[in-house]
């Protein structure tokens, strides 16, 4: 985050909302009030949305960007909803004119909303000058199972429960990604129901100290329980899953929570930006961005 600040007081506050990226997502039951239980290694990408929030006395949003067509800007938008949630938890007067810079596709598996909402309740803690949220609080669940995660970033973490057990994981290779989405719609709700089995295994256990090829080698014995059902929704996902894996620099590849954006793991930078310039030459309609993954080395911190 980028602060400004007049005398003492920060007025103007810059952030990045990062993508989350589902590496694997095994559904493990569900529970009687209908929420899932899961179990996912979720990671941040260096694609990302960008957020203004300026002191004022009110609170609004304006959506800008390439994807700000249909994003709401009143309280249907989880970044109102997360900023109301702080200011009522903290009693704050004060409000906040956010401009949001919408860069990443919405409803696509890659938690932009949350994302959103996530970096909002920190930005608007320090421009209110009011502690911040814990993830486990009521007010964060109750925006979404993934912006606790979401307050995780950038470092990768497990996410088990119905999203709310969060477990910081040790240090992964140095790498990059390709995000890929097809551009088609595929409702989380439509791919849960489609679901064959609910109650399936756990993720593995992931080692410590893994390098690339054993790091992407231990992702292809995961799951994303969620790929069938989302195929059979969007067969474009079945095309993008298909040109990943046809990439000899990809070691990986899978769909992130509920699709339809899917990533291609790969060594660095430079491998994911070739990647992606060769599937964006062969399909100009999709959304294809070269990443690295982030993370803070928690052996130097």
């Amino acid at each position: 985050m980028a602060p400004h600040r007049l005398g003492l007081r920060v007025t103007i506050i810059k952030g990045n909302a990062p993508a989350k990226v589902n590496l694997t997502l095994h559904i493990t039951g569900q529970r009687t009030d209908g929420y899932h239980q899961l179990d996912s290694l979720v990671v941040f990408a260096d694609a990302c949305d960008h957020i203004t929030a300026t002191l004022a006395t009110d609170l609004a949003l304006r959506v800008t960007g390439p994807f700000c067509a249909g994003v709401p800007t009143n309280e249907q938008n989880l970044v109102l909803r997360a900023a109301e949630a702080l200011r009522r938890v903290h009693g704050v007067k004060m409000g906040a004119h956010l401009v949001l810079e919408k860069n990443l596709p919405h409803a696509a598996g890659i938690g932009s909303g949350s994302s959103d909402a996530a970096i909002t309740l920190t930005m608007l803690a320090d421009l209110w000058n009011v502690p911040p949220l814990p993830a486990k609080s009521p007010e964060v669940v109750a925006l979404g199972a993934d912006v606790p995660v979401c307050l995780q970033a950038p470092n990768p973490t497990r996410m088990t429960g119905i999203g709310d057990i969060l477990t910081p994981l040790p240090d992964l290779p140095d790498c990059a990604i390709v995000l890929v989405n097809p551009r088609v719609n595929v409702p989380t709700g439509a791919v849960f129901d489609g679901l064959q089995n609910k109650r399936n295994p756990a993720m593995g256990n992931l080692p410590k100290g893994l390098n690339f090829k054993d790091f992407a080698a231990f992702l292809a014995l995961q799951r994303n329980d969620l790929e069938h059902a989302a195929r059979a929704i969007a067969p474009d996902v079945d095309a993008v899953l298909t040109q990943l894996r046809a990439m000899p620099m990809v070691a990986h590849a899978g769909m992130s929570g509920s699709g339809a954006t899917c990533y291609g793991l790969v060594r660095n930078l430079a491998d994911a930006a070739r990647v992606a310039r060769v599937i964006q030459v062969g399909h100009m309609g999709w959304w294809v961005v070269p990443a690295k993954l982030l993370q803070v080395s928690r052996a130097t911190t």
